[in-house]
């Protein structure tokens, strides 16, 4: 069983930054892929950034060139950089965890983003 505990979402005006942080009960570094997702209200949850144990990383078409996924193997934390941030940003962000064995979410962190 793996917990995820996300946090750094918050209140910013468009264009500002923020860094969400999501940590780990156990190791992630046998994890297949840790990424972010989002879920705005009225809409599905839609991929944002993964990164795979490969180093492969995706990001959605909307974030690109803003956003940053990183992963810090031994603090068992992932990371979500956001710049340039839009209105259209605003959600609640959840961490995913996927391993072999199961696949896990954090309690998800709000984003608001307002002009």
């Amino acid at each position: 069983q793996v917990q995820l505990v996300e946090s750094g979402g918050g209140h910013v005006q468009a264009g500002g930054s923020l860094r969400l942080s999501c940590a780990a009960s156990g190791s992630i570094f046998r994890s297949n892929s840790m990424g972010w997702y989002r879920q705005a209200p009225g809409k599905e949850r839609e991929l944002v950034a993964a990164n795979s144990r490969g180093g492969t990383t995706n990001y959605a078409d909307s974030v690109k060139g803003r956003f940053t996924i990183s992963r810090d193997n031994a603090k068992n934390t992932v990371y979500l950089q956001m710049n340039s941030l839009k209105p259209e940003d605003t959600a609640v962000y959840y961490c995913n965890a996927l391993f072999g064995w199961g696949n896990y979410w954090g309690q998800g962190t709000q984003v608001t983003v307002s002009l």
